[in-house]
């Protein structure tokens, strides 16, 4: 017998039809002799309908009531299915986030797991009942509901499973394993049987949206074994995220490509070139809680430099109106910025020993007259930013050229 975590996402349980077939899987699998913990998410749109609904009290909703709305979202989704699996005979059990209790600190709609306890969990297990936690919320060390960010389900998933001790967690979405592109572009796109913890990590900060990177790198930390699979059919092993590199990794200098929208790019022009001055510009920039990614500086002539950085494209508007305020303490000639950017990258445990992927990825870029603005490198990444509309036509060419259908 196991202790094995699922977790669904909100389109799994996006209607009560679906909420039903999940019952049955869990149902399944407890008649199977296996303990059963599930976490699921808000039904598919929920959450963006609570969100609109926010906004229209407040312009920027009080981050403390914006939590306890949100919350009541994954309420209602582990009520419906506690009620499913009793209608076919299985015991079960629901918990909020704050019942279980899954504490956290006090960053409202971006709060980071501190502590979980479990005690009721195993006395319910052991009672022989399934039990049923919402994802994406937990407690504050204060007292307050509190959540986890966009996607914090499956960080809750996988803490519990840390928690508990757990034999597997399973993340059930509307993939059946995790791709080596999108299908949806890449028709040719290959799932995988294995990946490593370190691939998982870069494609999911790079933009691939089967895992949560926080989600990913808690599994990594606590060495929680994890598999990806689809709740929409039934069979199949889906992707195992491993600790161990496949014998076959040596020969692939690439595992996958992902890409990401959600980029945009400042432009911090003329600013004088002495020490301290990317302080000046990212400090203020991490001070406003916005996050940075690709950065990229030029020396100009005359003592200048141009500073280029890139931040989701959310926090664009944001970041320009922040730096234009500091325009003159920056002594900067021009802020100026572009939204209409992707990245598109390639990730690969392969690249440690195997020269020229980068020239390769330039090259094949090129060939299709595609212009790189920006280029950020890892031991096992390589990311360049490019104009949105090649974005699919450049994910299409690098797949092809790293042979990654086959």
């Amino acid at each position: 017998m196991a202790l094995i975590v699922h977790k669904y996402g909100g389109t799994s349980v996006g209607s009560p039809e679906r909420i039903k077939n999940v019952a049955k899987r869990v149902a399944k699998a407890r008649a199977e002799g296996h303990d059963i913990v599930v976490v699921v998410s808000a039904m598919s749109g929920e959450t963006n309908r609570l969100v609109a609904l926010a906004h229209e009290m407040q312009e920027h909703p009080d981050p403390r009531e914006l939590d306890v709305v949100l919350a009541t979202g994954e309420q209602v989704t582990i009520g419906l299915l506690a009620m499913a699996l009793k209608d076919i005979g299985v015991d079960a059990k629901s918990y909020t986030g704050w019942q279980v209790a899954l504490q956290t600190d006090t960053s409202h709609t971006k709060a980071r797991i501190e502590n979980i306890d479990d005690e009721r969990m195993r006395a319910d297990l052991a009672a022989g009942k399934v039990v049923i936690v919402a994802g994406f919320q937990g407690i504050s060390s204060e007292g307050n509901i509190s959540t986890l960010g966009r996607g914090g389900s499956d960080t809750s998933a996988v803490a519990i499973a840390a928690a508990l001790k757990a034999d597997e967690c399973q993340i059930y979405t509307d993939v059946d394993g995790v791709y080596t592109t999108d299908p949806r572009v890449v028709p040719e796109a290959r799932r995988m049987d294995t990946i490593t913890f370190e691939e998982m990590i870069e494609l999911a900060s790079l933009g691939s949206k089967v895992l949560q990177i926080r989600s990913v790198e808690f599994a990594g930390k606590y060495k929680v074994r994890l598999r990806v699979l689809s709740s929409l059919q039934d069979g199949g092993n889906g992707t195992l995220i491993t600790f161990e590199e496949d014998d076959n990794m040596e020969r692939a200098a690439v595992t996958g490509i992902a890409f990401d929208k959600n980029q945009a790019r400042i432009n911090v022009r003329g600013v004088p070139d002495k020490p301290g001055v990317a302080y000046q510009i990212l400090g203020a920039v991490a001070d406003a809680n916005i996050e940075v990614d690709m950065i990229i500086q030029n020396v100009g002539s005359e003592g200048t430099t141009d500073f280029s950085f890139t931040v989701p494209r959310g926090d664009y508007k944001q970041t320009i109106e922040l730096l234009q305020q500091r325009q003159d303490s920056i002594g900067a000639a021009c802020i100026d910025g572009d939204d209409t950017v992707c990245k598109v990258s390639a990730v690969g445990l392969g690249m440690r020993s195997h020269v020229g992927v980068a020239a390769k990825i330039f090259r094949t870029l090129a060939e299709e007259g595609i212009n790189i603005q920006m280029i950020s490198t890892s031991e096992i990444k390589v990311s360049v930013l490019i104009d949105e509309k090649y974005m699919e036509l450049a994910t299409r060419v690098l797949h092809k050229a790293f042979d990654l259908g086959n």
